[in-house]
């Protein structure tokens, strides 16, 4: 980020018609990372928000790139990665486009990382009203469940990063060969955290840095009790947890991720309250439409793994 220094940021945003957001949260922080790179992934939505990305690209030297469709947050973010690291990038800040942080907290992740490599870095965040959206989550291995560190007790958990805020280096990101492309939105970062682990690397929670995210800004993307959430947060939510038990877990573990999957995405469903299904009784299709689909898949997955005789 500056002479001083062999390391190169890139900051990596996948954008799915949020050109706004993008002009008021990411301009004035490229400006501010002066020698760092900032890389815009446009998600296809039409061609007017494309030559908004395109203008503001122009404007201010960020390097874009245009899939022909909607390829996801991870394989977005993936697309991303390579621009940056073909042109030198040794540190990636994976930011959500309804997500603010300041210059000197990123200077301060990539500090940390540079001095403690081989590690995943990502801040407190909070919502524009102060209170805390993410400080932590555990994965609880027994029924696949999301939880506060808080309630971990004597759980078998394991730790996990958003990816609404997120550092690392290059040669992690390529050693666990980056986001999982058969996630396409939500359980991503789990699934990275999860190998990163794997892979012998750490998860750092910087509770004294913080961003800010605004989850009203686009589809939201980490529950809030009470209030409705898009169709897509359900499917994907749903799906992804029975995707990541085929492709992780053992066979003991993995039976009761499926025994407890159809009370997980009844838990799912109850984040946007019961008053949603008044309003939209396809909601509870869309729930059973992604247990299914999520079975399906990771029967498939698993039938692939067994030995062939």
């Amino acid at each position: 980020m500056t002479s001083e220094t062999a390391e190169l940021l890139a900051v990596v945003v996948v954008n799915y018609g949020s050109s706004a957001l993008l002009e008021q949260n990411l301009v004035g922080l490229s400006a501010e990372l002066a020698g760092s790179l900032t890389v815009v992934v446009d998600n296809r939505t039409d061609d007017a928000e494309r030559a908004r990305i395109a203008a503001l690209a122009a404007r201010h030297d960020w390097v874009a790139a245009y899939p022909d469709r909607n390829l996801g947050f991870g394989t977005g973010v993936n697309l991303g990665a390579s621009a940056a690291f073909a042109r030198g990038a040794t540190h990636l800040l994976i930011l959500n486009p309804d997500a603010q942080i300041e210059a000197a907290a990123v200077r301060a992740l990539l500090a940390r990382s540079t001095a403690r490599p081989g590690g995943l870095f990502g801040p407190r965040i909070l919502r524009p009203d102060g209170t805390v959206w993410f400080a932590g989550s555990d994965l609880h291995l027994d029924d696949g469940r999301l939880r506060h560190p808080s309630r971990r007790g004597t759980a078998r958990v394991e730790p996990w990063l958003t990816g609404a805020c997120l550092l690392i280096d290059s040669e992690l990101f390529t050693r666990v060969g980056g986001f999982d492309d058969d996630y396409f939105l939500y359980w991503e970062d789990v699934d990275l955290s999860h190998r990163v682990l794997a892979a012998g690397g750490r998860l750092e929670l910087c509770d004294e840095i913080t961003a800010v995210h605004d989850e009203g800004g686009t589809h939201e993307d980490a529950p809030q009790r009470g209030r409705a959430k898009s169709d897509t947060y359900y499917y994907h939510v749903i799906r992804n947890r029975l995707l990541f038990a085929a492709k992780h877990l053992t066979d003991p573990d993995f039976r009761a991720w499926q025994r407890s999957a159809r009370a997980v995405a009844w838990e799912t469903l109850l984040q946007g309250g019961r008053r949603q299904f008044l309003r939209s009784p396809r909601v509870l299709a869309v729930g059973w439409r992604a247990l299914r689909d999520g079975r399906q898949l990771a029967a498939r997955l698993r039938a692939a793994r067994q030995p062939q005789h």
